[in-house]
């Protein structure tokens, strides 16, 4: 009875977890709703978990930058008080999930996190604030179109340097590059140093693959996908 009792806490904890609520409130929330809920609380702690360098190139406002990739992260929420609400966002919301869930096993009990991240949240034309008094958004859409401009392949990698995924697509993107060097043209476009581009292609996850063929968009993938698979739309 005790083994059956101790399935179906462990059931209920699986399906809250899963759904994106702790104790019946949702606290995983699109960008719309983690801009509303700000409102609504708005003495919680902000929290943007991306690194420094990424922080100073665009933020919430009033956010504090704890990096989670950094060594300080759990000194920096120690002094938090874990009975009150806490907002915690990243890039497109991988980093943001593992420390609300560091956070909520270690007693926070409501920590709210923004699915998709700032990437979602630029694409709601939400506000964002910096650090900086001028601010470079990139590459332009004008300069990436003519990068388009090729009697070859054009193939686009959007990344970032923190992107696990990124990280693994990249020695076989740079195979790619040299191999059919007569046919394709590799261009990796880092997602943290265009978020203006990134906006206005309505790239809102990574990694994102976008194939190029007389200037017209072929193929897209969002995601980690194997080599074989790309160079198959490469051929």
């Amino acid at each position: 009875m005790k083994k059956l009792l101790l399935i179906a806490l462990a059931a209920i904890l699986f399906n809250s977890c899963s759904s994106g609520q702790t104790n019946g409130i949702k606290t995983n929330l699109s960008a719309t709703e983690f801009a509303d809920k700000i409102k609504e609380l708005p003495n919680a702690t902000l929290i943007d978990v991306r690194t420094p360098d990424e922080f100073s190139k665009g933020h919430l406002a009033n956010a504090n930058n704890y990096d989670w990739n950094g060594t300080e992260f759990d000194n920096q929420i120690a002094p938090l008080d874990k009975s009150e609400p806490v907002f915690v966002y990243c890039l497109s919301g991988g980093r943001s999930s593992s420390a609300a869930n560091k956070m909520r096993s270690d007693g926070f009990t409501q920590v709210y996190e923004m699915d998709g991240g700032i990437m979602k949240w630029r694409g709601e034309n939400l506000p964002e604030t910096t650090d900086n008094a001028v601010v470079s958004n990139g590459m332009s859409k004008q300069q990436f179109d003519a990068l388009l401009i090729s009697d070859k392949l054009v193939l686009i990698d959007f990344y970032a340097d923190w992107c696990a995924p990124c990280k693994k697509m990249k020695p076989y993107l740079e195979e790619i590059s040299k191999e059919m060097v007569e046919k394709v043209i590799v261009i990796r476009i880092n997602a943290d140093d265009n978020h203006a581009l990134c906006k206005e292609l309505k790239i809102d996850a990574l990694p994102v693959l976008q194939l190029y063929k007389n200037k017209t968009l072929s193929w897209t993938n969002t995601g980690f996908i194997e080599k074989a698979e790309v160079v198959k739309q490469l051929q």
